[in-house]
Parts: structure tokens; sequence; C-alpha cells
């Protein structure tokens, strides 16, 4: 707009002195006042139309000034909407159309040859009125069908985002549903056979055993009833544990057999409850990887706390024997992204012919 009212004021003053139209023998200063008006005008359009519709009645008649209709009409086209605004217009262009007539008569000279005769009437009309006016509605239909598509993009958009996530939820219900049938009746079917064998057997190791059979199975059936429970968007989500419950992982290492130690350096304070969450999963997979390749070798769980984060480490040293048990490998990579997400770092390799995994996580707080 601030272009457009330079534009015109320009093409204004020039028409008025002649240099693009006919010469007006009106004072500099009205001359002038017209050109600061139109200017202004125009400036103001986006907020009120009707000074910029004011000032080409009256620049045209008065000053034969081009500028003023032409953008009066190509702004009329952007702008009005409904044919009766449209019609309104073309009859208020025809009554100052009429009325420059009557004051190019009264003129005589070039101005009377210019805003009087009857073919420069209809030419200016034509271009002055008519095809700004065409210009303008054909714009703004032009970008009413690019918003129309634009808008059927975006829904059409959202709709697949929707489909996707009605694909995913099935999807996961189906997974859900897989899990129950097959994992779910083999562990319970374990868990069977464990009571069973708790109850008729006579031998204490072997009733030891099956009662640390049958509670880990229970324990393993409850997890996994949270784990459908999200799979199936069940109300309620499950808290995930925390770093209070890594004395439980440890533990529960010690009674299948593992020989497991717990060292703390530091003050100990509560930590955010996701740092707490990547705690106990660090730990609960590199005992997890112990219990599967190193069952006899001797394990450190080490939690350190630090100014702006804390370190926890799990330590194994050498297997002495037995085989290993099979893995997708998939764990520690699962695990690097989580610690990474919290914006971690995680490393895991042989040590002191053991292997070690250590996490670095962040708490947010000033060193």
């Amino acid at each position: 707009m601030p272009v457009l009212a330079v534009l015109v004021s320009v093409g204004v003053w020039m028409s008025a002195n002649g240099a693009a139209g006919v010469a007006s023998p009106l004072p500099r200063a009205v001359v002038l006042a017209v050109v600061v008006a139109s200017g202004t005008a125009v400036a103001v359009a986006r907020v009120r139309r009707w000074p910029l519709f004011a000032a080409a009645a009256v620049a045209w008649p008065l000053l034969a000034a081009w500028p003023v209709p032409a953008a009066a009409s190509l702004l009329a086209g952007l702008w009005l909407r409904g044919r009766r605004r449209i019609v309104a217009y073309l009859a208020g262009a025809v009554l100052v159309t009429a009325i420059g007539v009557m004051v190019g008569w009264a003129a005589g000279g070039h101005r009377q040859i210019t805003m009087a005769t009857p073919g420069n009437v209809l030419t200016l009309f034509a271009w002055l009125v008519l095809l700004p006016l065409v210009i303008g509605l054909w714009t703004r239909a032009r970008r009413d069908t690019v918003g129309a598509l634009r808008d059927r993009a975006e829904r059409l958009e959202r709709e697949q985002v929707a489909r996707m996530e009605q694909a995913r939820a099935e999807e996961r219900a189906r997974i859900a549903r897989e899990m129950h049938d097959v994992v779910a009746h083999r562990v319970s079917l374990m868990v069977v056979h464990a009571g069973a064998l708790e109850v008729t057997s006579a031998d204490s190791a072997a009733v030891e055993t099956a009662s640390l059979i049958r509670s880990t199975g229970r324990q393993a059936l409850a997890d996994l009833r949270e784990v459908l429970g999200v799979l199936r968007g069940a109300a309620g989500p499950v808290p995930p544990p925390g770093l209070s419950e890594v004395d439980v992982l440890i533990q529960e290492s010690r009674t299948a057999g593992l020989r497991v130690d717990r060292q703390d350096e530091g003050i100990p304070r509560p930590l955010p409850a996701t740092v707490g969450r990547t705690v106990h999963r660090v730990v609960r997979e590199a005992l997890t990887n112990v219990r599967k390749h190193a069952l006899d070798a001797e394990t450190t769980v080490s939690l350190r706390y630090l100014s702006s984060g804390v370190e926890v480490g799990v330590r194994n040293g050498p297997a002495i024997g037995g085989a290993a048990l099979p893995g997708a490998g998939l764990g520690l990579i699962g695990l690097r992204e989580r610690v990474e997400l919290l914006g971690g770092r995680l490393t895991a390799g042989p040590y002191d012919e053991g292997f070690l995994v250590r996490a670095l996580l962040p708490t947010g707080e000033p060193e």
C-alpha cells in the first residue's frame, strides 16, 4: 500500500502538470492538496475505503487525474464483494464521468477534447474503470481459489494424520492381542508348573527354585499386563519405575544367583522423574545382559551424584564359564537413544576383562 500511494501521488502530480495528462490551470496549492489527499486515501484504503472513492470523485473532474480512479477501480475489484456493491460502484463511476464531461465542456480546449468527446469518454472509462475492476475481480477470484485449495490440502493432511493415528492404534491393539495370546499363555503355564513343583517336591533346593520361578513369572505377567494396557490405550497410565526401584533390581538379581554390590558416591538427592526412570532402565538392561552372558561374574552397580547430573555404571568381571542366553542385541541401542534424548551420554564396552555400561545424565541444575 505505501508503494501504491506514492505511485498515485506522483501520477496525480504529473497529470496535473501536463507531463502525463492535461495541464490544470488551478493554483499549485490546490494541486498539491489533491496530490496529498489522493496518496493519503490510498494509504488508508485497507482501513477505510470511502476516502479513496471520494478522492477519485474529486480528482477526475477537478484535475483529470487518471491515477486515482484507476487505483480506486482496482481496489474495488479486490475488496468489494457482492453484485450490488459492484453495480453501485459502476453507477458512481458513471456519475463521476458525467460530471467530468460537463466540466470538460465548460473548460473547453484540451480538457474538452480529453474528457467530453464521446470516443475519449468511452475509451477512458474502459481503461480507467472497467479494466482495473476486471483485473481486481480476477485477482481476488484467483486468491480465493488458492486459499480454498490450501485449506483443502490442510484438511486432507489433517485427515491423513488422523487415519495414520487410527491405523497406529489398531496396530497397537493387534500387537497387544498377539502378545497376550503367545507370551501370557506360556508364562502362565510356567507359573502353574512351578507352583505344582513347589508343592509336590521334597527337595528344599527345588522348592526354593520353584518358588523363585513362580514369583518371577507372576511379576512378568504383571509387567506384561502393564505393557498391554499401554498398547491398548487403557485409561490411567501406569507410572514407570524410577530410581527407588534400583535396589529391587539388585535384590532380584541376587536371588537369581548373581553376585551384585552397590556403591554410591556423593550426596544423594531427588532426581527428576525422567532421569530416575532412565537410571532404572540402564541398571535393568545392564543386569539383564550380565545374567545372559556372565551369570557367574562379580558385578558392581555404582551411582555417583555430580553437581549437574548423575552417573550410573554397571561393571561386571570376567565370566568363568557357562553358555550365554540368546539376545537380539538391540537393548543397548535403545538405551543409548533414551540417554541421548535427555542430553546424556552412554558408553558400553569391554573393561578389565569384563564389561562396563556407564551413563552420564544431566539433571539441568547449575554447576
